[in-house]
């Protein structure tokens, strides 16, 4: 425990703060660049650019080693990856512009190819003699392990970046995420748009794959989003909560794999990630599992007890359980079933009302009635008094048949 609160206080050592500042900034930048991917309804395109960077790994340890260097060096194998990624980004455009494949047709194939043309490459690179490929699987789920302090800050400045480019752009990018005929209306270019989003996507995969893998690091980019989206219905609010949780995501995890060294590093930040994510599916107060429940058993309630008024005021006997707990914990009937002076009230406004509902269709505009119509909902809060009074009229001076 002790150790814990060491890291998540910074204070356990130099190098570890850094590591976990450096994943927090990636949590956020992947936070904010996934929001647009996932407003977008591209979650895929993630996929795909994380499995392309695989092959360019490889080939940059290849090129590396052949040229006498250190085969592991971070910058030389990001700018690998990074060049895999962006062959993989033109051939899912190139083929979804020039055939017939949807762009998740697409995705797959392209994503499979790289992604086993990857996997064949690390198995080859596991059995050189030379370079030290020690340590470069970790680029699938994500180490801190051997990780320099200006690998740190690389990662750490890439992150900015992308911070940087999001706060520039989010305006455009919001629009196009949203509505691509009118951003193209106003001017914009969706397709221009569209690439300064891919490329943000790309440099974040790209500079997440050392802490988080490339297999993870699409989670990282979509769960926050995800996440955010529970809270809120404005797009504003959705990507500052998604920073929020990717940064809270990439700092825990860090701390925790900084605690335990054994355990991968992203895997630890993607289920920190998800955690927050299954938080906010259940208590959310407007999309939560929870208040999904509670506004259940709340219309449930209001059933019951217009339907129990109802049977009040026309002499029906009552046998349903939830009914009569309904009408006694509200005070219309007495344990033994009768009802009481309030009871009787409302049974007979609910009859009432049940009559003005009959005849509000053929008083009111019959369109603009459909659009409303909640007769769980009492009359007072649907109508204005005018409109009521209308509907009163009518009733007590109905048409001749």
């Amino acid at each position: 425990m002790s150790a814990l609160i060491e890291v998540f206080s910074l204070s356990a050592g130099y190098n570890a703060a850094v590591v976990t500042i450096g994943s927090a900034l990636l949590g956020i930048a992947a936070g904010t660049a996934g929001t647009f991917l996932f407003l977008r309804k591209r979650a895929l395109v993630s996929d795909a650019l994380a499995h392309a960077t695989l092959p360019g790994i490889v080939i940059a340890f290849m090129v590396m080693v052949s040229m006498g260097g250190d085969g592991r060096s971070l910058p030389g194998l990001l700018v690998g990856s990074a060049l895999s990624a962006l062959l993989g980004l033109l051939l899912v455009d190139a083929l979804t512009r020039h055939t017939r494949l949807t762009e998740d047709a697409a995705i797959g194939a392209v994503l499979s190819v790289f992604f086993g043309l990857g996997v064949v490459g690390l198995t080859i690179v596991q059995t050189m003699t030379s370079g030290r490929q020690a340590g470069l699987e970790g680029f699938l789920l994500g180490s801190t392990a051997g990780m320099l302090f200006g690998d740190a800050i690389l990662i750490a400045v890439g992150a900015l970046v992308a911070i940087a480019v999001v706060f520039v752009l989010r305006r455009a990018m919001t629009i196009v995420s949203f509505d691509p005929g009118f951003a193209q209306a106003t001017g914009l270019s969706v397709r221009a748009i569209d690439i300064a989003i891919m490329a943000l996507v790309l440099l974040v995969t790209v500079v997440g794959l050392k802490l988080v893998g490339l297999i993870l690091v699409v989670a990282l980019l979509i769960i926050p989003a995800a996440s955010a989206r529970f809270w809120t219905e404005r797009s504003d609010w959705v990507l500052l909560l998604s920073a929020v949780f990717g940064g809270t995501a990439g700092y825990v995890g860090a701390a925790l794999s900084a605690v335990a060294p054994r355990l991968p590093t992203g895997s630890l930040i993607v289920l920190t990630a998800f955690a927050l994510f299954a938080v906010s599916m259940m208590v959310s107060p407007h999309r939560g599992v929870l208040a999904a429940l509670l506004k259940r058993r709340r219309t449930a309630i209001r059933v019951h007890r217009r339907q129990g008024l109802l049977a009040l005021a026309k002499g029906e006997m009552i046998f349903d359980a939830m009914t009569l707990a309904v009408l006694r914990r509200d005070g219309f009937i007495r344990a033994d079933g009768v009802p009481t002076q309030a009871g009787a009230a409302e049974a007979a406004k609910a009859l009432r009302d049940e009559a003005r509902w009959v005849i509000a269709g053929r008083v009111l505009n019959e369109d603009a009635l459909n659009l409303r119509v909640d007769v769980l909902t009492p009359l007072e809060q649907t109508f204005t008094p005018d409109q009521i009074a209308a509907i009163d009229a009518a009733l007590q001076n109905p048409r001749p048949a």
